[in-house]
């Protein structure tokens, strides 16, 4: 059988996957020698063989504490070789994934656990503190399972090569994660993908960039997002590459990891690019291999368009620009990854089908602004027991972003707003009004508002107006501790000021643009 031959078979075979331990069972068969993972942080090697022998033997230990199809697992891990091991071992048995970002507060934690009624925990030593501080709050939660190493965990384990014979059947509408994207009620809300979700992005991902066998992506995004999963690990797999997960993303190590990997693309936000920058001014340092290098993938937010030049000459790497969101199950745009690109465009779609639309859902014209919506088998199942939610997304067959922008003629979109009051802050998602109620069980507030700011190596920062209760006293230091002890370090204000009056409009809607104004006349 010649090299084209057993490629068409593949792919003809992967156009029929019913779920993400079958994607794997082939790549083991074609290529069980070859390396799959690799853990940056202590040196291991998984081959496609390695990493299914290690997933089958956490899936019994999963097993073994009574977890089975259309459970979910809670994950608080760091970005590790153990949580994409944990990730596909509950895949294999039909169980959710339920991510938990390190980030948050207990308060935070025990609503995404109670929320998505996680059955068990894998977690992180490190993180267990927090949760043994909410532990009688979580009523669900059933087992604790400390996994800061695979071996240790599953000792027990050991000579359970394979769990084929107590696998359920799982198909391409069950779900594989539950994941959870700031809520602009103030609350998160658990979107559901499925299998078919994820193979869906890993392919479009795959095909668009071109990534073969031969390709190496490094994973420097937080694994509790959408990106690392579905960006540089789930399209390495599907193209029978490999990935390389790195505990976080470090400046002053990052060309170092390059070279001694060979990594070919990596998955990164603007604020990183920009810390590269004023890392090495002058570019990779020398004895370093970084040829190999294609291209870094970055979303979140737009790249500003001196700092996308000034990487690419610096550097002599590209920039592609993408769009998506955790409902997406990550990517729905890319630029080319070549020389059609456009900066200050997040792309064209790469599987799923976008449009712009006004008010009433009509679609507009090429460049006319309005809100962007789109379809296809990327987009997630639902909102978990979230029915209205669901309901106000999904609207006349297209799921809306809530993002308004722009087509232009040859078919590149452009995100110029958001309809939502979102904050992106160095490639998280901030919902204001999440700010606002922890302000406003402060004794001594009044009314509270939250807008992003510009800032220069985040993007945006968020920033707090408050009005203080009459006769009542507090100081803006004060106010930024009292978040801070409820809140995600990343999600707390840097800067909150305490004004007379907050403006609004006629109809009382907050005047953020006004706010804006004053914080940069207060400056």
């Amino acid at each position: 059988m010649t090299a084209s031959t057993k490629d068409r078979n593949l792919r003809e075979s992967q156009s029929a996957l019913q779920n993400l331990g079958e994607l794997l069972r082939q790549r083991v068969a074609a290529s069980p020698e070859k390396v799959f993972l690799c853990s940056e942080s202590d040196g291991r090697r998984f081959s496609y063989e390695q990493f299914e022998q290690t997933v089958n033997r956490v899936s019994r230990l999963l097993q073994s504490h009574g977890v089975g199809k259309g459970d979910v697992v809670g994950l608080l891990l760091p970005n590790g070789a153990e949580y994409i091991i944990a990730y596909y071992a509950c895949w294999t048995i039909g169980a959710l994934a339920g991510p938990v970002n390190k980030l948050l507060k207990e308060e935070e934690i025990s609503f995404v656990l109670n929320n998505s009624e996680a059955k068990t925990i894998l977690i992180h030593s490190e993180f267990q503190p927090r949760l043994d501080n909410i532990r009688k709050d979580l009523p669900h939660l059933n087992s604790v399972i400390v996994f800061d190493d695979e071996a240790h965990a599953t000792q027990d384990f050991a000579n359970s090569i394979s769990t084929s014979s107590s696998l359920p059947d799982i198909h391409p509408d069950d779900e594989a994660i539950i994941i959870y994207t700031s809520g602009t009620t103030g609350k998160p809300k658990g979107c559901l993908l499925t299998h078919g979700n994820l193979i869906a992005n890993a392919r479009q991902i795959s095909k668009w960039l071109h990534f073969t066998k031969d390709d190496r992506l490094l994973s420097i995004m937080p694994l509790f997002h959408m990106n690392a999963v579905s960006v540089t690990t789930m399209s390495a797999l599907y193209a029978g590459g490999s990935t390389v997960i790195s505990p976080r993303f470090s400046a002053s190590r990052f060309w170092q990891i390059i070279s001694d990997y060979e990594i070919t693309s990596f998955g990164s936000v603007a604020t990183m690019l920009s810390m590269l920058l004023s890392t090495y001014p002058d570019g990779v340092p020398t004895g370093l291999k970084t040829d190999q290098l294609r291209f870094a993938m970055c979303g979140s937010a737009p790249v500003p368009a001196e700092v996308m030049q000034r990487f690419e000459e610096t550097f002599n790497c590209l920039v592609i620009e993408g769009y998506g969101l955790s409902e997406s199950t990550c990517r729905s745009t890319f630029n080319p990854p070549d020389k059609r690109r456009r900066a200050g465009s997040c792309g064209i779609p790469i599987g799923n089908e976008m449009r712009v639309v006004d008010e009433e859902d009509n679609e507009v014209l090429d460049g006319e602004l309005g809100e962007i919506v789109m379809r296809g088998e990327n987009i997630l199942k639902g909102y978990y027991r979230n029915q209205e939610a669901t309901a106000a997304a999904f609207r006349n067959g297209w799921f809306h972003t809530g993002d308004v922008g722009y087509r232009d003629g040859e078919g590149f979109f452009y995100i110029v707003d958001r309809k939502s009051d979102m904050i992106i802050r160095g490639g998280e998602n901030i919902y204001p009004r999440e700010i606002d109620e922890v302000l406003y069980q402060h004794p001594a507030v009044a009314a509270a508002a939250t807008i992003g700011v510009p800032d220069q190596l985040y993007g945006e920062d968020v920033a707090a107006f408050v009005v203080l209760k009459e006769g009542k006293a507090a100081r803006e230091e004060e106010l930024i501790a009292y978040c801070r002890e409820r809140l995600a370090d990343y999600k707390s204000p840097k800067t909150i000021r305490i004004v007379e009056s907050i403006p609004k409009g006629p109809t009382g809607k907050l005047l953020k643009r006004e706010l804006a104004k004053q914080f940069q006349t207060s400056k």
